[in-house]
């Protein structure tokens, strides 16, 4: 799957042709380096590594420059591996967002936006203790009772509680690619993505 790594810059809303106001997400997708070619014969799968936006050299060590050094480049802070790549290429080209065209549909990934200990009516939706009557007192929002009786006299595994919510790697499929400004280096896409502003994600095709 060809791809490029990015960096999400916010969500704004566009029109159609017919006048629909349309939400999306602008990504500074690339330029990334090819930084490593991984072949069959020497690591036992094809993929192409690819990095995205250049490391300083204070905050750069020596095996990285080495390694980037190969590939005629500087250290990167984000490095991806992409396997089946349509195409071939090699050691050192330059990738952009060129390799995505408008109306195709790409999937996005990025670590979604840490929410903290959150309890089970915003993690999981539950509708809290009964009602607000019925002597419930301050016990709208409990999960209620999470066992059995005396069996299996325990709580199963994967009961859904209340505890850190967020910070997840998320794939969002599907999004419809609506502009493609390559000077730039931007991509619009149809719809949300995850992670806060600022942060990498991996846009396929």
């Amino acid at each position: 799957m060809s791809g490029l790594i990015g960096r999400k810059i916010g969500m704004t809303s566009i029109f159609d042709e017919n006048g629909k106001n349309i939400p999306c997400t602008v990504i500074e997708a690339g330029p990334c380096v090819i930084t490593q070619v991984r072949t069959n014969e020497v690591d036992g799968y094809s993929a192409l590594q690819l990095g995205f936006d250049d490391k300083t050299e204070k905050h750069s060590v020596k095996a990285e420059e080495g390694h980037f050094k190969k590939a005629g480049t500087v250290a990167k802070k984000k490095v991806v591996e992409f396997k089946f790549f349509e195409e071939e290429h090699k050691l050192g080209e330059i990738l952009t967002v060129d390799l995505f065209n408008e109306g195709e549909f790409v999937d996005v990934q990025g670590v979604s936006k840490g929410k903290g200990f959150q309890g089970v009516v915003k993690r999981h939706g539950f509708g809290g203790v009964g009602q607000s009557t019925h002597g419930q007192h301050n016990r709208l929002r409990a999960p209620g009772s999470v066992g059995a009786s005396s069996y299996p006299s325990r709580v199963f595994k994967g009961m859904r509680m209340a505890g850190r919510m967020g910070g997840e790697n998320v794939t969002v499929q599907n999004l419809k690619v609506l502009k493609v400004v390559a000077d730039k280096n931007l991509l619009v896409v149809k719809g949300c993505v995850p992670g806060h502003k600022n942060s990498y994600v991996i846009i396929q095709k």
